[in-house]
């Protein structure tokens, strides 16, 4: 992309990586004259500022020359002084060198001419600062002059060689060695290039051609390695750019023909040894990668010839070319295409022709904007790659790379990866490992005794006693001693209560009792005289027999109350007589006589008496005596719970019993605290509901830790094996959000390292694409641990793709990756139980991208630095996302080995803390990976989904939909007065407008409905939903939003499922 341009036909510098702000000095061009002829010189600054939108650059210096230019360059002689930008040096016509100070050129105060000096003959047109002392330039002309020039002292330069020994031809370019500063090199046009050792002033090698065609334009010396060098030729019959490496000297490394005229420039970029820069006769700038060979980055081709290519020392993606057109432009090789600067030209314009009214927008021929584009680099450079790197990868392995510990490494060279397990959660691998074993063992039992004891809080000890209790036989019966009651206590204490009454009563006892004493005693001793009488006697005879001593009692017949009782008795009236005993209050005699009367009057007998009779106990007396214990649920108070659950432990049937414990633990939490939620727990427990308990610990820890997450694990997992040994194996059931919190556990242990025991926590035959997809890295994360094991069936289907064609300059693009859709779920699976899998053999059905070599601890990679590094395969669900600009990237030259480990090798400690520094044997590279260029594909059901617009736009007649279905009432009802009462209490605008829009697209909702083109795995979530709202349970909602949303396809759900989760959480906001 073209960042900066100046109409100037001149020569440029860079000013030096050091200098701020950045500048670039030009000078009139001794090679071209403009349309007026002129032959004077000038030098001007510009400031480079890329924050600036606009393409000029800001002119900052001028001063007028005494001659034009061949050659600029600027170092950084005096910058480390005070307000000093370096020095300039020009080489002109008639072996003129000419240096300036850049400070009093940018002030226009001092003189700016250091000095000027004429020792050279002809033109000098090769010039360069030593990189290491700035204080020493070298100048080549004609006549093979070098001179080594000391800014400290002018005055006599130093002379290379003697013209004696060699024939003088022009020097072309000079360059300084990037690792010796004693080392220097020419280039002349015969193609030779000779390199100079200054300590000896004598050439050391010469290196040329042997096809005589080689005419030597530039030459570079390589960044890193000291011994290599690039000379290119201005020869139309030989455009190529050689490689050579002067430990073997006899032949070019490489040769480089890119080009199809000859080169005229050439620039090595100091951040990134790969990328060469070079121009040419066929009007194209070309950056060529050394280690491919290839071109992979291309400048669109240049109206005219460009003579100088230069990077920028500051911003290594920045480069400046120079063309015989007049023209200096700026660009970037990161790529970008035009149309900002377009947009901004056709802005401009339309303001100089605009009178206060926007005129049209311009629409750009889609040719044209294609063939503006400039591609990116086709790899990433190297100063925006990572030289070390760490990453966490799964299963809680670290996964580094670094630098070598030599700066100059020989390629190839080795590079290292390094994968470490990290477990920064001891106490909680520990925890893990103990229910585990328990769970293994079925030593339960000494497992919640244990627990209980090393419970702190009393709340958390009654819970595990509890859950103790339920693998006990009798456990009703515990769960009552646990509450605080207990029938042998009870009987111990009415006994007491008893003799205490009898040891008070007795004094004088009334007449009446005497009197019915003595009636006793006559009775039974006439009852004993008559046993002894003879055995012919006639029965009738003692049954007329009147008992002697004994008051005769007579039956009232007065006109009140006992006179109406009585002859209520006598003519067998006992529904009369009650409704008289229970008038006067005479509450006994009513249940005596209705218990003589039958069931159905001894029920309404009951029922009038507790209406009536107002005690402290008489609620818990009609409850005990009519059995509404559900009543008892709903209305006790709840500070009475222990009293409500032992009520339920008592008398509710087996089959009500669960119910009714949900039922009371389900009130705790929504009308009491927090501390009664946390005890609504034991409810749960008792009734062996697991998903209530899950549901209940999530709404008492909103943040999750996890320590928090292994005490609900180990609480869950006990209350499951009891209900296990209960009902049977395939008896429980594990709901959403207990299938929720126990991935979330394995997901926990795997991040540990704990591969093994996080299998074994996932529920076996759950259908649920993320328990699927865990289930699936577990196994193969463990590598040849799960050997012999039946492997999981993969979750996802397989689509075989076709080769995706594609032309020469994008060939090196990776294939594409199958587009993985989830599986439509099935049923909630039935059994969750951590269990060990049994050893089968392994027979997998289908190839899986994890078969391959596995590493459990640590281990390293090595690849040869010519081979790039074969990506690997992506596990399931992970897509291949874009990196910055990169498209495209080299095909993989080599597969990726593993070393094989020796036989005393010890696996390192785990990494319990993080490290500080890493020691030198720890420190390795790695090369980047190609990055994988993504496959556009269209989004999810496009073709076969209509839009809300769609819907919008259609004829009224293709609009009209079937009335919704009976069954499905209830879930519009639900959802129209959530959106009602949010709409209510919505006092922003931005809410409003968003419930109208939900309005609008839960439309497409009910038109599904209407249609019947819903799985039903969706409906029923949406019932439930409807169920949560209904509730004022919006957390649960979501919940449950999320799981339906994750087991759907998109297209499916799409058009309303984000729309509910926005309505879910405005309703939880609002609290309506």
């Amino acid at each position: 992309m073209k960042l900066k341009e100046l109409e100037r036909p001149a020569v440029q510098a860079w000013s030096p990586a050091s200098q701020y702000p950045l500048y670039l000095a030009t000078g009139t061009s001794a090679q071209q004259l403009d349309s007026s002829f002129s032959t004077n010189g000038t030098l001007e600054i510009f400031e480079v500022d890329f924050r600036d939108p606009s393409l000029d650059l800001k002119h900052k210096g001028v001063l007028s020359a005494s001659s034009r230019f061949h050659k600029l360059i600027w170092g950084s002689f005096g910058s480390g002084l005070l307000e000093s930008s370096g020095v300039i040096a020009g080489g002109g016509d008639n072996g003129m060198l000419i240096l300036y100070n850049v400070t009093h050129i940018l002030s226009s105060g001092k003189e700016p001419v250091i000095a000027q000096k004429q020792k050279h003959t002809g033109a000098v047109r090769a010039l360069d600062f030593n990189p290491f002392q700035g204080n020493l330039l070298a100048s080549g002309a004609s006549d093979s002059e070098v001179f080594i020039w000391d800014l400290n002292n002018l005055n006599v330069p130093m002379t290379l060689g003697s013209k004696s020994q060699q024939p003088p031809e022009d020097v072309k370019a000079l360059s300084w060695n990037r690792q010796a500063q004693h080392i220097l090199s020419s280039a002349h046009p015969s193609g030779k290039a000779v390199v100079w050792d200054l300590r000896k002033n004598e050439p050391i090698i010469k290196v040329s051609d042997h096809s005589n065609r080689m005419h030597c334009s530039g030459l570079a010396w390589h960044p890193d390695i000291a011994t290599q060098l690039v000379l290119c030729s201005e020869d139309d019959r030989l455009p190529v750019i050689q490689l050579w490496d002067l430990r073997f000297a006899s032949s070019p490394l490489k040769v480089l023909e890119s080009h199809s005229r000859g080169i005229l420039s050439v620039s090595w970029s100091q951040a990134d040894a790969e990328l060469l820069l070079t121009s040419a006769k066929d009007s194209q700038i070309l950056c060529s990668n050394l280690e491919s060979s290839e071109v992979v980055y291309k400048l669109p081709t240049q109206s005219s010839w460009c003579f100088e290519v230069q990077w920028c020392p500051r911003d290594p993606s920045v480069f400046s070319a120079a063309s015989f057109d007049g023209w200096i432009s700026l660009y970037s090789v990161m790529g970008r295409s035009w149309e900002v600067q377009h947009m901004r030209l056709a802005d401009k314009i339309s303001s100089s022709f605009s009178k206060g009214q926007p005129l049209p927008p311009l629409q750009v021929p889609e040719q044209v904007a294609q063939a503006s584009l400039i591609p990116p680099l086709k790899k990433p450079p190297k100063w925006i790659r990572r030289p070390t790197g760490v990453s966490f990868a799964f299963g809680g392995k670290l996964v580094t790379f670094g630098l070598p510990s030599t700066r100059l490494v020989p390629q190839p060279c080795p590079r290292l990866v390094f994968i470490s397990q990290v477990t920064t959660e001891s106490e909680f691998l520990m925890r893990s490992t103990e229910l585990q074993e328990a769970l293994e063992s079925g030593n339960l039992l000494n497992y919640c005794q244990n627990k209980s004891q090393q419970a702190l809080l009393q709340s958390e000890k009654m819970l595990w006693q509890f859950l103790k209790v339920t693998l006990e036989q009798d456990s009703r019966m515990k769960f009552l001693k646990l509450l605080g009651y207990s029938k042998d206590e009870l009987q111990k204490k009415v006994a007491t209560w008893l003799k205490s009454d009898v040891g008070l009563g007795e004094g004088p006892q009334p007449k009446g009792n005497d009197l019915n004493s003595d009636r006793q005693q006559a009775f039974c001793s006439q009852a004993s005289k008559h046993t002894t009488e003879e055995a012919s006697a006639s029965s009738a005879f003692f049954d007329e027999l009147v008992p002697q001593n004994m008051t005769p009692w007579e039956i009232p017949i007065t006109k009140d109350v006992d006179g109406l009782l009585s002859q209520a008795l006598l003519l067998g009236e006992l529904g009369p007589a009650v409704e008289l005993c229970l008038k006067e209050e005479r509450f006994a005699d009513a249940i005596i006589l209705a218990q003589a009367g039958g069931a159905d009057l001894l029920k309404q007998t009951q029922e009038r008496y507790l209406a009536k009779k107002k005690t402290k106990i008489s609620s818990l007396l009609a409850c005990v005596v009519q059995k509404n214990w559900k009543d008892v649920v709903c209305t006790c108070s709840l500070k009475n719970w222990r009293e409500a659950l032992a009520l339920l432990l008592t008398y509710s049937s087996t089959e009500k019993f669960p119910e009714l414990c949900d039922m009371l633990g389900t009130r705790m939490e929504q009308e009491g605290g927090r501390a009664l939620t946390s005890e609504a727990r034991l409810c749960y427990v008792c009734s062996g509901s697991v998903e209530r308990l899950v549901e209940c610990w999530a709404k008492c820890h909103q943040a999750l830790s996890p320590m928090a997450l292994q005490d609900l694990m180990e609480k869950a997992m006990v209350l499951n094996r009891s209900l296990e040994l209960l009902r049977g194996p395939h008896g429980v059931s594990p709901g959403p959000a207990t299938t929720y919190r126990v991935t979330q556990y394995a997901n926990l242990l795997a991040a540990q390292g704990s591969l093994a025991t996080a299998m074994s926590f996932l529920p076996s035959d759950c259908a649920q694409p993320p328990v699927q997809q865990l289930r699936d890295r577990l196994f193969h994360a463990q590598g040849s641990a799960v050997l012999g094991q039946q492997s999981p069936p993969f979750p996802y289907p397989r689509i075989v793709v076709g080769a995706i064609p594609h032309s020469k300059e994008t060939s090196y693009r990776l294939g594409s990756q199958p587009s993985h859709q989830v599986p439509t779920p099935s049923p909630r699976p039935r059994v969750f139980t951590p269990q060990s899998s049994p050893a089968m053999p392994l027979a997998p059905s289908h190839p899986s991208p994890y078969q391959g070599p596995r590493m459990q601890n640590i281990s390293d990679y090595r690849a040869s630095g010519s081979q790039a590094i074969q990506p690997l395969p992506l596990g399931p669900g992970v897509r291949p996302g874009p990196q910055d600009s990169w498209k495209e990237a080299p095909a993989p030259g080599g597969n990726l080995q593993r070393n094989k480990l020796p036989e005393t090798f010890m696996a390192p400690a785990p990494i319990t803390a993080p490290v500080m520094s890493l020691t030198p044997e720890l420190q390795g590279i790695l090369p980047l990976q190609p990055p994988i260029s993504g496959v556009s594909h269209a989004p999810p059901g496009a073709p076969g989904e209509l839009s809300l617009q769609q819907l919008q736009h259609l004829p009224p007649e293709k609009m009209e939909r079937k009335e919704l279905p009976p069954e499905h009432q209830s879930l519009k009802s639900s959802f129209e007065a959530l959106l009602q009462r949010c709409s209510l209490s919505a006092t922003d605008l931005k809410t409003k407008r968003k419930l109208e829009e939900a309005a609008q697209r839960l439309e497409c909702l009910y038109e599904k409905l209407c249609e019947g083109t819903l799985s039903p795995h969706v409906v029923a979530g949406l019932h439930e939903v409807a169920r949560c709202v209904d509730a004022g349970s919006f957390e649960q909602g979501l919940t449950v939003h999320a799981q339906v949303a994750g087991c759907s396809s998109f297209s499916e759900v799409s058009s309303f499922m984000p729309i509910l989760k926005a309505v879910l959480i405005i309703a939880h906001k609002l609290l309506v």
